[in-house]
């Protein structure tokens, strides 16, 4: 069976769903056995028992064994699909290339719940990472760095844990942004439990992403290798308030070894939860205390999208539907989501997950509780680019 055009062939895609459930996230000899022999010759090696890859230990393997005797990919992607999500695979439309930049770490594939395309909206993406027993100077600056990003049409991206994460989606969530939690665990998981219905509002106004299949459970493995795909995903990644030792600190090495913008918010001296960032400041990342610096720090890789002018993508590379709620705004008008779906021919919570999507791209803009196109004011005007100082 051979795949339609950006998509993976069906048997592939079942395949990588088997091993999503038999391989632990950020396996890089089986990452590396899975680009070498394809995931559908991997799946059956394992099915049959052997014979065992070189670079596999015994022990490893018998694990990898006794996992495949449990995996069962047509009920992961039914599940998924009654979740209203999906299972997105490297080579799919929706995948975005950016992870590739992981090598053989790569994910098998993302389980995705929620209405946007990750692609699109991780165009122009911004990680916001940091303590979980954070301060209250942390919880507010994450709040306002989530809320002003987010209203600048960029995609606050976090891992959905306590303090920093919950208080960065707090706040694009607060302003109508788009916001991606990157779990440790399957995205049917409440984890930590009292975010539950933060989680929830995610899904609907965002995404939710995991390498792990619904119902999978975090350990302390899963938590430091989700760091690595936060880090990839996005632009850039801020650490806000982390110690010495904070798991945030991961996500910080994986950004600055993937050529990522590193960048970190300076706290106050007294705080042992300044300890991590100050470090990060006097080793290689920039200080930042607003949006607008961040702004200007990311907006500096790649092609550059909102604050230019233009939209970060041509419109041809938009899904259709996104596309046709695109046409479906007036010209010169702001309007309600209601008045927008009624003109597509859609939900409202669907044309809204596309408004949130059109926003990051730099398509469209909200005023007030209403979205209008995006229009291009005076002071957008082409900036020359910043030249070297000196040049040998």
């Amino acid at each position: 069976m051979t795949a339609s055009p950006g998509r993976e062939s069906e048997t592939s895609r079942l395949a990588r769903a088997a091993l999503a459930r038999i391989v632990e996230p950020g396996d890089g000899l089986t990452g590396r056995w899975l680009a070498e022999s394809g995931p559908e010759e991997v799946w059956r090696t394992l099915r049959e028992g052997g014979p065992r890859p070189p670079g596999l230990s015994p022990a490893r393997w018998d694990g990898l064994l006794v996992r495949t005797e449990r995996a069962a990919p047509e009920r992961d992607l039914a599940w998924i699909a009654r979740l209203g999500g999906r299972f997105v695979c490297p080579g799919d439309r929706e995948w975005p290339s950016q992870l590739n930049d992981l090598g053989h770490a790569r994910p098998l594939g993302l389980w995705v719940r929620g209405g946007c395309s990750l692609r699109l909206v991780a165009v122009r993406s911004v990680a916001l990472v940091g303590a979980r027993k954070c301060t209250d100077y942390g919880r507010l600056v994450a709040l306002e760095l989530g809320a002003t990003l987010a209203g600048r049409g960029w995609t606050v991206v976090s891992g959905g844990a306590e303090g920093v994460d919950g208080a960065a989606h707090q706040g694009a969530l607060h302003v109508g942004g788009a916001t991606v939690g990157v779990l440790a665990c399957g995205v049917d998981v409440s984890y930590p439990a009292f975010h539950h219905e933060l989680l929830r509002a995610i899904a609907e106004r965002g995404l939710l992403v995991a390498e792990l299949p619904p119902g999978d459970h975090p350990t302390r493995g899963r938590f430091v290798q989700r760091n690595r795909v936060i880090a990839a995903l996005t632009r850039g990644t801020v650490v806000v308030e982390a110690a010495q030792r904070s798991g945030s600190l991961i996500t910080a090495r994986h950004a600055r070894r993937l050529g990522r913008h590193l960048m970190a918010v300076p706290g106050p001296v007294t705080s042992g939860l300044s300890a991590g960032t100050h470090r990060l400041i006097r080793e290689e990342a920039t200080p930042v205390g607003d949006a607008g610096e961040i702004v200007e720090l990311v907006g500096e890789m790649g092609e550059l999208a909102a604050e230019g002018g233009g939209p970060a993508v041509p419109r041809d590379l938009l899904a259709p539907q996104t596309a046709r709620v695109l046409d479906a705004l007036p010209a010169t008008s702001a309007v309600g989501a209601a008045a927008v779906a009624g003109e597509a021919g859609m939900g409202v919570a669907a044309v809204e997950a596309r408004l949130r999507e059109l926003s990051t791209l730099g398509f469209v803009e909200r005023a007030g509780g209403r979205w209008q196109l995006r229009r291009r004011r005076p002071t957008e005007a082409k900036r020359p680019r910043r030249r070297d100082s000196a040049r040998a």
